[in-house]
């Protein structure tokens, strides 16, 4: 299963490298592109999620390290406000970007 990562640069300009098992993310998310806290949570959930269970279909277990991904970025994402916004810097390996 291709995994690969996303750098992302917080409000506070911190970058984040996270980790997904699936290239669902660049279904999702997109080089550059900024998004509002609660979207781009959103966003992860959900492709974190797909990913979790396309582990699950292929070896019979979920992901816990899209779970805990998921975990880290919903526990950061509270230290902002809302209307605060996320940048998407890259994709890691660079060829995962469609």
């Amino acid at each position: 299963m291709p995994e690969m990562h996303f750098v992302v640069r917080w409000p506070d300009g911190v970058e984040s490298r996270c980790y997904s098992p699936s290239l669902v993310v660049r279904e999702h998310l997109e080089v550059g592109q900024e998004y509002q806290l609660p979207d781009f949570v959103a966003r992860s959930r959900t492709m974190l999620n797909i990913g979790s269970e396309r582990v699950r279909a292929k070896y019979g277990y979920v992901c816990t390290g899209a779970l805990d991904q998921l975990a880290k970025i919903e526990e950061r994402a509270a230290a902002f406000d809302e209307t605060s916004r996320v940048m998407v810097v890259a994709f890691d390996p660079p060829g995962a970007t469609p």
